[in-house]
Protein backbone atom coordinates (compact mmCIF):
# COMPACT_ATOMS: atom_id res chain seq x y z
CA UNK A 1 0.00 0.00 0.00
CA UNK A 2 1.53 2.99 -0.97
CA UNK A 3 -0.67 5.73 -0.31
CA UNK A 4 -0.24 7.40 2.85
CA UNK A 5 -3.77 6.96 5.05
CA UNK A 6 -4.01 9.28 8.15
CA UNK A 7 -5.92 8.12 10.87
CA UNK A 8 -7.97 10.34 13.47
CA UNK A 9 -9.16 9.02 16.87
CA UNK A 10 -11.77 11.08 17.68
CA UNK A 11 -12.59 12.10 21.15
CA UNK A 12 -14.13 15.00 23.49
CA UNK A 13 -11.08 15.54 25.30
CA UNK A 14 -10.43 17.14 28.63
CA UNK A 15 -8.83 19.71 30.76
CA UNK A 16 -5.24 18.59 32.06
CA UNK A 17 -4.67 21.16 34.66
CA UNK A 18 -7.24 23.26 37.17
CA UNK A 19 -6.98 26.65 34.95
CA UNK A 20 -8.34 24.37 31.90
CA UNK A 21 -11.42 23.53 33.36
CA UNK A 22 -13.16 26.65 32.49
CA UNK A 23 -12.55 27.05 29.43
CA UNK A 24 -12.82 23.71 28.84
CA UNK A 25 -16.77 23.72 30.35
CA UNK A 26 -17.37 26.72 27.65
CA UNK A 27 -16.27 24.86 25.13
CA UNK A 28 -18.33 22.03 25.93
CA UNK A 29 -21.54 24.13 26.60
CA UNK A 30 -21.12 26.01 23.45
CA UNK A 31 -21.79 23.15 21.53
CA UNK A 32 -25.67 23.31 20.46
CA UNK A 33 -25.18 19.74 19.29
CA UNK A 34 -24.94 18.26 23.21
CA UNK A 35 -27.46 20.91 24.79
CA UNK A 36 -29.63 24.37 23.12
CA UNK A 37 -29.17 26.87 25.60
CA UNK A 38 -32.35 29.24 24.37
CA UNK A 39 -31.68 30.59 20.69
CA UNK A 40 -28.47 30.36 18.51
CA UNK A 41 -27.39 34.04 19.51
CA UNK A 42 -27.76 33.19 23.57
CA UNK A 43 -25.78 30.28 23.20
CA UNK A 44 -22.02 31.10 23.77
CA UNK A 45 -22.96 33.73 26.58
CA UNK A 46 -25.09 31.30 28.53
CA UNK A 47 -22.28 28.92 27.79
CA UNK A 48 -19.88 31.30 29.30
CA UNK A 49 -22.11 31.78 32.46
CA UNK A 50 -22.93 28.37 32.83
CA UNK A 51 -18.96 27.68 32.71
CA UNK A 52 -18.80 30.09 35.16
CA UNK A 53 -20.47 28.86 37.67
CA UNK A 54 -19.67 25.08 37.28
CA UNK A 55 -15.89 25.51 37.34
CA UNK A 56 -15.35 25.32 41.11
CA UNK A 57 -17.05 21.83 41.85
CA UNK A 58 -15.30 20.76 38.51
CA UNK A 59 -11.63 21.55 39.45
CA UNK A 60 -12.45 20.40 42.90
CA UNK A 61 -13.11 16.76 41.23
CA UNK A 62 -10.54 17.28 39.00
CA UNK A 63 -7.98 17.64 41.74
CA UNK A 64 -9.15 14.58 43.13
CA UNK A 65 -7.74 12.83 40.25
CA UNK A 66 -4.61 14.48 39.60
CA UNK A 67 -5.57 18.03 39.06
CA UNK A 68 -7.06 17.19 35.60
CA UNK A 69 -8.12 14.67 33.45
CA UNK A 70 -6.11 11.90 31.82
CA UNK A 71 -7.70 11.32 28.63
CA UNK A 72 -5.73 13.36 26.57
CA UNK A 73 -2.96 11.33 27.36
CA UNK A 74 -4.31 7.61 26.96
CA UNK A 75 -5.86 9.37 23.71
CA UNK A 76 -2.37 10.16 22.24
CA UNK A 77 -0.91 6.51 23.86
CA UNK A 78 -3.82 4.75 22.34
CA UNK A 79 -2.74 6.70 19.18
CA UNK A 80 0.79 5.15 19.14
CA UNK A 81 -0.43 2.17 20.03
CA UNK A 82 -2.88 2.03 17.03
CA UNK A 83 -0.42 3.39 14.29
CA UNK A 84 1.99 0.70 15.78
CA UNK A 85 -0.01 -2.46 15.15
CA UNK A 86 -1.06 -0.91 11.64
CA UNK A 87 2.87 -0.70 11.17
CA UNK A 88 2.74 -3.66 8.58
CA UNK A 89 -0.17 -3.24 7.33
CA UNK A 90 0.70 -0.06 5.30
CA UNK A 91 1.44 3.96 5.58
CA UNK A 92 -0.06 4.81 8.50
CA UNK A 93 -0.23 8.26 10.59
CA UNK A 94 -2.42 8.09 13.52
CA UNK A 95 -3.72 11.10 15.81
CA UNK A 96 -5.80 12.09 18.58
CA UNK A 97 -8.40 14.92 17.51
CA UNK A 98 -10.28 16.39 20.38
CA UNK A 99 -14.03 18.22 20.00
CA UNK A 100 -13.44 20.60 23.55
CA UNK A 101 -9.67 20.40 24.35
CA UNK A 102 -6.11 19.77 22.31
CA UNK A 103 -5.71 18.96 19.72
CA UNK A 104 -8.41 20.45 18.54
CA UNK A 105 -9.53 18.98 14.70
CA UNK A 106 -8.09 22.10 13.14
CA UNK A 107 -4.58 21.56 14.49
CA UNK A 108 -5.23 17.62 13.91
CA UNK A 109 -6.02 18.44 10.04
CA UNK A 110 -3.24 20.30 9.21
CA UNK A 111 -0.86 18.24 10.50
CA UNK A 112 -2.42 15.25 8.41
CA UNK A 113 -2.02 17.57 5.35
CA UNK A 114 1.17 18.59 6.15
CA UNK A 115 2.18 14.88 6.14
CA UNK A 116 0.80 14.58 2.72
CA UNK A 117 -1.84 11.77 4.05
CA UNK A 118 -3.79 11.40 1.13
CA UNK A 119 -6.87 10.42 2.73
CA UNK A 120 -8.17 10.15 6.23
CA UNK A 121 -10.46 7.52 8.64
CA UNK A 122 -12.32 8.91 11.46
CA UNK A 123 -12.65 6.94 14.17
CA UNK A 124 -15.00 7.70 16.97
CA UNK A 125 -13.52 6.23 20.81
CA UNK A 126 -17.38 6.25 21.02
CA UNK A 127 -18.53 2.05 20.59
CA UNK A 128 -22.13 3.73 20.39
CA UNK A 129 -23.18 6.34 18.06
CA UNK A 130 -24.86 9.27 19.62
CA UNK A 131 -25.40 12.60 17.90
CA UNK A 132 -23.94 14.74 20.91
CA UNK A 133 -20.57 12.26 21.37
CA UNK A 134 -19.83 11.18 17.35
CA UNK A 135 -22.08 13.17 15.58
CA UNK A 136 -20.55 16.24 16.94
CA UNK A 137 -17.16 15.57 16.75
CA UNK A 138 -17.61 13.91 13.19
CA UNK A 139 -19.48 17.06 11.94
CA UNK A 140 -16.73 20.18 13.76
CA UNK A 141 -13.82 17.73 11.35
CA UNK A 142 -16.22 18.34 8.34
CA UNK A 143 -16.40 21.53 9.01
CA UNK A 144 -12.70 22.03 9.62
CA UNK A 145 -12.17 20.28 6.76
CA UNK A 146 -14.07 22.86 4.79
CA UNK A 147 -12.80 26.00 6.75
CA UNK A 148 -9.61 25.32 6.32
CA UNK A 149 -9.59 24.67 2.60
CA UNK A 150 -8.05 20.84 3.06
CA UNK A 151 -10.97 19.25 1.53
CA UNK A 152 -9.25 15.81 2.71
CA UNK A 153 -11.46 12.64 1.69
CA UNK A 154 -12.22 11.34 4.93
CA UNK A 155 -14.18 7.92 5.52
CA UNK A 156 -16.52 7.76 8.66
CA UNK A 157 -16.46 4.88 11.18
CA UNK A 158 -19.51 5.80 13.13
CA UNK A 159 -20.04 2.88 15.80
CA UNK A 160 -18.81 -0.46 16.12
CA UNK A 161 -20.79 -2.04 19.28
CA UNK A 162 -20.16 -5.59 18.41
CA UNK A 163 -16.56 -5.57 17.31
CA UNK A 164 -15.18 -9.19 18.23
CA UNK A 165 -11.80 -7.91 19.73
CA UNK A 166 -13.39 -5.00 21.99
CA UNK A 167 -16.11 -7.15 23.08
CA UNK A 168 -13.28 -10.09 23.79
CA UNK A 169 -11.31 -7.39 26.22
CA UNK A 170 -14.62 -6.07 27.62
CA UNK A 171 -15.31 -9.46 28.46
CA UNK A 172 -11.59 -10.24 30.24
CA UNK A 173 -12.36 -7.05 32.23
CA UNK A 174 -15.52 -8.63 33.53
CA UNK A 175 -14.17 -11.69 34.36
CA UNK A 176 -11.01 -10.20 35.85
CA UNK A 177 -13.42 -8.22 37.98
CA UNK A 178 -15.45 -11.07 39.10
CA UNK A 179 -12.45 -12.93 40.33
CA UNK A 180 -11.94 -10.20 42.80
CA UNK A 181 -15.08 -10.79 44.89
CA UNK A 182 -14.36 -14.80 44.83
CA UNK A 183 -17.17 -17.41 45.49
CA UNK A 184 -19.73 -14.75 46.32
CA UNK A 185 -22.50 -13.68 44.62
CA UNK A 186 -22.52 -10.24 42.49
CA UNK A 187 -24.38 -8.22 40.57
CA UNK A 188 -22.90 -7.18 37.29
CA UNK A 189 -24.10 -3.24 36.54
CA UNK A 190 -23.38 -1.32 33.21
CA UNK A 191 -23.24 2.53 33.72
CA UNK A 192 -23.56 4.59 30.58
CA UNK A 193 -23.18 8.18 30.34
CA UNK A 194 -26.86 9.28 30.53
CA UNK A 195 -28.83 11.23 27.44
CA UNK A 196 -31.66 13.20 27.38
CA UNK A 197 -34.60 11.26 26.24
CA UNK A 198 -35.42 13.30 23.58
CA UNK A 199 -32.47 12.30 21.40
CA UNK A 200 -33.87 8.72 21.72
CA UNK A 201 -36.97 9.68 20.85
CA UNK A 202 -35.50 11.48 17.69
CA UNK A 203 -33.83 8.34 16.34
CA UNK A 204 -30.43 8.19 18.20
CA UNK A 205 -29.37 4.74 17.92
CA UNK A 206 -27.00 4.87 20.89
CA UNK A 207 -29.31 2.89 23.84
CA UNK A 208 -30.14 0.11 20.97
CA UNK A 209 -26.25 0.30 20.64
CA UNK A 210 -25.45 -0.17 24.22
CA UNK A 211 -28.10 -3.12 24.36
CA UNK A 212 -26.22 -4.78 21.66
CA UNK A 213 -22.58 -4.61 23.11
CA UNK A 214 -24.43 -5.83 26.27
CA UNK A 215 -25.86 -9.20 24.61
CA UNK A 216 -23.00 -9.47 22.95
CA UNK A 217 -20.85 -9.33 26.09
CA UNK A 218 -23.14 -11.20 27.99
CA UNK A 219 -22.99 -14.10 25.11
CA UNK A 220 -19.20 -14.55 26.47
CA UNK A 221 -18.84 -13.99 29.91
CA UNK A 222 -22.23 -16.37 30.81
CA UNK A 223 -23.42 -13.22 33.59
CA UNK A 224 -26.59 -11.00 33.17
CA UNK A 225 -26.09 -7.38 34.16
CA UNK A 226 -28.63 -4.29 34.68
CA UNK A 227 -28.35 -0.94 32.92
CA UNK A 228 -28.31 2.41 34.65
CA UNK A 229 -26.92 6.08 33.56
CA UNK A 230 -24.56 8.12 34.86
CA UNK A 231 -23.55 11.98 34.23
CA UNK A 232 -26.66 13.57 33.92
CA UNK A 233 -26.83 17.28 34.75
CA UNK A 234 -29.69 20.39 33.59
CA UNK A 235 -33.40 20.06 34.27
CA UNK A 236 -34.58 17.73 30.76
CA UNK A 237 -35.91 14.40 31.40
CA UNK A 238 -32.53 12.16 31.38
CA UNK A 239 -32.30 7.96 30.59
CA UNK A 240 -33.56 6.28 33.56
CA UNK A 241 -32.67 4.85 36.45
CA UNK A 242 -29.73 7.00 37.19
CA UNK A 243 -26.82 4.75 38.77
CA UNK A 244 -27.34 6.37 41.92
CA UNK A 245 -31.12 4.93 42.03
CA UNK A 246 -29.62 1.67 40.28
CA UNK A 247 -27.51 1.26 43.73
CA UNK A 248 -30.37 2.16 46.28
CA UNK A 249 -32.48 -0.20 44.31
CA UNK A 250 -29.76 -3.15 44.79
CA UNK A 251 -29.47 -2.05 48.09
CA UNK A 252 -32.93 -2.57 48.77
CA UNK A 253 -33.36 -6.21 47.25
CA UNK A 254 -30.62 -7.11 49.52
CA UNK A 255 -26.98 -6.78 47.06
CA UNK A 256 -24.20 -6.88 48.65
CA UNK A 257 -21.63 -7.20 45.71
CA UNK A 258 -21.47 -5.03 42.76
CA UNK A 259 -19.45 -5.01 39.87
CA UNK A 260 -19.64 -1.76 37.87
CA UNK A 261 -18.94 -1.90 34.29
CA UNK A 262 -18.54 1.63 32.45
CA UNK A 263 -20.01 0.14 29.26
CA UNK A 264 -19.85 3.08 27.37
CA UNK A 265 -16.62 4.40 28.39
CA UNK A 266 -13.47 2.85 26.99
CA UNK A 267 -10.55 4.94 28.73
CA UNK A 268 -10.57 5.88 32.35
CA UNK A 269 -11.35 9.80 32.89
CA UNK A 270 -13.48 11.76 35.51
CA UNK A 271 -16.31 9.77 35.05
CA UNK A 272 -14.56 6.23 35.94
CA UNK A 273 -11.65 7.77 38.38
CA UNK A 274 -14.10 9.89 40.21
CA UNK A 275 -17.80 9.33 39.94
CA UNK A 276 -17.46 5.29 39.82
CA UNK A 277 -14.19 4.82 41.38
CA UNK A 278 -15.52 7.37 44.50
CA UNK A 279 -18.42 8.95 44.58
CA UNK A 280 -20.52 5.50 43.64
CA UNK A 281 -18.29 3.24 45.35
CA UNK A 282 -18.95 5.34 48.22
CA UNK A 283 -22.15 5.59 47.73
CA UNK A 284 -22.61 1.77 47.39
CA UNK A 285 -20.63 1.13 50.97
CA UNK A 286 -22.95 3.55 52.69
CA UNK A 287 -25.58 1.32 51.74
CA UNK A 288 -23.91 -2.08 53.07
CA UNK A 289 -22.53 -3.28 49.30
CA UNK A 290 -19.23 -3.47 48.14
CA UNK A 291 -18.38 -1.76 44.87
CA UNK A 292 -15.94 -2.64 42.54
CA UNK A 293 -14.91 -1.84 39.01
CA UNK A 294 -13.73 -3.08 36.08
CA UNK A 295 -10.46 -1.61 34.82
CA UNK A 296 -10.38 0.97 31.73
CA UNK A 297 -9.85 -0.54 28.32
CA UNK A 298 -7.07 2.02 27.77
CA UNK A 299 -4.22 0.95 25.92
CA UNK A 300 -4.63 -2.95 26.29
CA UNK A 301 -3.32 -4.95 23.27
CA UNK A 302 -6.71 -6.08 22.75
CA UNK A 303 -8.43 -3.53 22.46
CA UNK A 304 -5.82 -1.90 20.25
CA UNK A 305 -6.81 -4.33 18.19
CA UNK A 306 -10.12 -4.29 17.81
CA UNK A 307 -9.46 -0.69 16.51
CA UNK A 308 -6.47 -2.05 13.77
CA UNK A 309 -9.19 -4.32 13.08
CA UNK A 310 -12.08 -1.21 12.58
CA UNK A 311 -9.57 0.57 10.39
CA UNK A 312 -8.62 -2.59 7.90
CA UNK A 313 -12.18 -3.45 7.53
CA UNK A 314 -12.68 0.01 6.51
CA UNK A 315 -10.15 0.28 4.03
CA UNK A 316 -10.86 -3.00 2.49
CA UNK A 317 -15.23 -2.50 2.73
CA UNK A 318 -14.37 0.70 1.02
Amino acid sequence: MSKKIGVLLLNMGGPEKQEDVLPFLYNLFSDRQIIRLGPAFLQKPLAALIARRRAPKSRENYQKIGGGSPISAMTAQQAEAVEHALATDGNFLVRPCMRYWHPFAAASLMEMSAAEVTELIALPLYPHYCQATSGSSLHDLREQNRKLGLNLPIREIRSWPTEPDYIASLAARVQEGLAQFGNETVQVVYSAHSLPKKFIAEGDPYLDEIRQTMAALEQQTGKQGQLCFQSRSGPVQWLEPSTEDMLIQLAVKGCKNILMVPISFVSDHIETLYEIDMLYKGRAKELGMRLESTRGLNDDPQFISALRNLVLEHIHRS
